[in-house]
């Protein structure tokens, strides 16, 4: 029988002591601020504690703990730094271009549509999911609700200003996704930004929502979550699938990210595929 080294024994006791002070963070976190992240993805979670403590230069999970509990401007760069605020305009453009051609049509008898971006981050794909709403003629009976966690980001998407560095980038993705017009029609510039006409924001609701800890507020025709599932556990992401289901109208529509699926979730006999590789389902 192999001996276990010491070397093995202080790795193990290392590991279990950090699982204890990451417990603890995340308790002091949720008692703070209400923010749940204790059933959050726990190697991403890791990764961006470790770079806080990179940044604030602090040796250990504990001396983190310390500082969001006696220092709230400390709590306020943690629940930031945990936020997911990863996206771009018309991201994945097959997901758009499948949505305006197999989703679109379904909605054109409906009195009102009603969608709602969970997750929303800088509101990138909100935009994305105007533009295409009103290109298609329907924006004037839709409403968007736009949700996130995190309210210094929402303050930045109900501007509509991105970097201007980024248009050509996003002028690809709107034109892969089947747009109609000129992209360049729906903001004006300056050196350094695009400014997205405000006429796109009159029918999109802004607001603070935490998928983990609210509950449903409407009921909806759409709801897009998209890249944000994967951050989760899978206990927690069947939780949030419960309350999207809630949330959802019969024939309702659910648009996920291309790295999340259905098909481990409990709930998944609810759902009619549309179209899966672009993880478009309806509610049966």
């Amino acid at each position: 029988m192999t001996q276990r080294s010491d070397f093995d024994s202080k790795l193990e006791l290392s590991n279990e002591y950090t699982d204890l002070e990451i417990d603890l963070l995340l308790k002091a976190v949720f008692r703070l601020s209400g923010y749940d992240f204790r059933l959050y993805n726990r190697s991403s979670i890791t990764r961006r504690i470790e770079n806080r403590m990179r940044i604030s230069n602090l040796a250990t999970i504990t001396e983190l703990t310390n500082s969001i509990i006696h220092n709230k401007d400390y709590l306020h760069q943690i629940l930031n730094d945990f936020s997911i605020n990863v996206t771009e305009m018309f991201r994945n453009p097959s997901f758009f271009k499948a949505f305006r051609e197999e989703v679109i049509p379904k909605l054109r008898d409906f009195p009102e549509i009603r969608i709602w971006h969970a997750g929303c981050a800088t509101g990138e794909e909100v935009f994305s999911m105007a533009i295409l709403m009103e290109e298609e003629g329907l924006m004037d009976k839709t409403v968007i609700y736009a949700t996130d966690m995190n309210e210094d980001v929402l303050e930045k998407a109900k501007n509509g200003v991105f970097p201007i560095h980024k248009m050509q980038a996003y002028t690809k993705n709107y034109q892969l996704a089947g747009g109609k017009e000129s992209f360049s029609q729906y903001y004006k510039t300056d050196r350094q930004y695009a400014y997205f006409h405000k006429s796109l924001l009159e029918n999109i609701i802004f607001a603070q929502h935490n998928l983990v800890t609210d509950q449903s507020f409407n009921e909806f025709h759409i709801i897009i979550c998209r890249n944000v599932l994967i951050y989760f556990t899978q206990r927690l992401q069947n939780q949030v699938h419960h309350l999207f289901y809630e949330s959802l109208m019969n024939g309702g529509f659910l648009g996920l990210g291309d790295k999340e699926t259905l098909r481990f979730i409990d709930i998944v006999s609810s759902y009619n595929e549309v179209n899966d590789s672009e993880r478009i389902y309806q509610k049966k």
